[in-house]
């Protein structure tokens, strides 16, 4: 599941093919932005943003977003696609190598200056050098009738925790996901746990919040419905977290004795 730490390796991938180098493949496979062509370049830089990956090149940044489904892939030149080329959305290739961007949530190019626009509303970026631990906590403290398992997910509070990582961090601080912010302990304990947590995955393979590496044991509670909890025992129990919209309802996993319900 694409988190801040998976899209702030991609952007390491992207850049290590593309940064310094002219431009020999530009193809946009989204109607807005089909005729753009940025070649030749070069590619000046590739920074991650959150869960937001910005490719600039020459005065015009590529802003795109993994969501659920998407993944970039850089191959050698000539190299054979791991996916089919219907879910490829766009191309950037230089002489050596091809990146492709597959089932990509968002793809737009806009001029460098208007950067603001697409990512401005992010909260500090839990891997960025603009990563403030106070004014995160001051944003998760700002409504503290809000259920901490959403507040996580919200990228103006912090950018870069999705799922996997706000379940993780409930069972942690032991708060269930349900529990209002008010009561759900210190915002900068919260905000600095964050922080640890995706600084110690951002190179990793898998990812891992409980310090074994061994299969079905990497996240104490993620996943884990119906298992034992890795600390106690308990049988780990499953279920939704919203606001009352569709679109913000995600699984939450917890440990019933480990996180007593708020």
């Amino acid at each position: 599941m694409p988190e801040g730490d998976t899209v702030w390796q991609v952007a390491g991938q992207l850049r290590a093919a593309l940064a310094g180098r002219p431009l020999t493949v530009c193809d946009i496979r989204v109607p807005r932005f089909a005729t753009v062509d940025l070649t030749p370049g070069p590619v000046d830089e590739v920074v991650s943003r959150g869960k937001h990956l910005l490719i600039r090149v020459s005065g015009q940044t590529v802003h795109t977003h993994l969501k659920m489904e998407g993944a970039w892939h850089v191959y050698p030149e000539g190299g054979r696609w791991r996916r089919p080329a219907w879910q490829a959305r766009i191309l950037l290739g230089t002489t050596d190598f091809l990146a492709v961007g597959f089932q990509l949530g968002i793809v737009e190019v806009l001029a460098r200056d208007e950067e603001e626009r697409a990512v401005g509303h992010l909260g500090p970026d839990l891997l960025g050098p603009d990563w403030d631990p106070d004014r995160a906590a001051t944003n998760l403290a700002a409504d503290p009738a809000r259920t901490i398992g959403l507040a996580l997910l919200d990228q103006r509070v912090m950018a870069g925790i999705g799922n996997v990582y706000r379940n993780e961090l409930c069972f942690l601080r032991g708060v269930h996901p349900a529990t209002p912010v008010a009561a759900a302990g210190e915002p900068h304990a919260w905000a600095e746990l964050a922080h640890r947590l995706l600084v110690a995955n951002r190179d990793r393979v898998v990812r891992i919040t409980t310090g074994d590496r061994r299969r079905g044991r990497s996240t104490w509670v993620y996943g884990r419905s119906g298992r034992p909890c890795l600390r106690c025992g308990t049988l780990v129990r499953g279920g939704v977290l919203g606001d009352g919209t569709h679109e913000s309802e995600r699984q939450i996993f917890w440990c019933p004795r480990c996180q007593p319900s708020a």
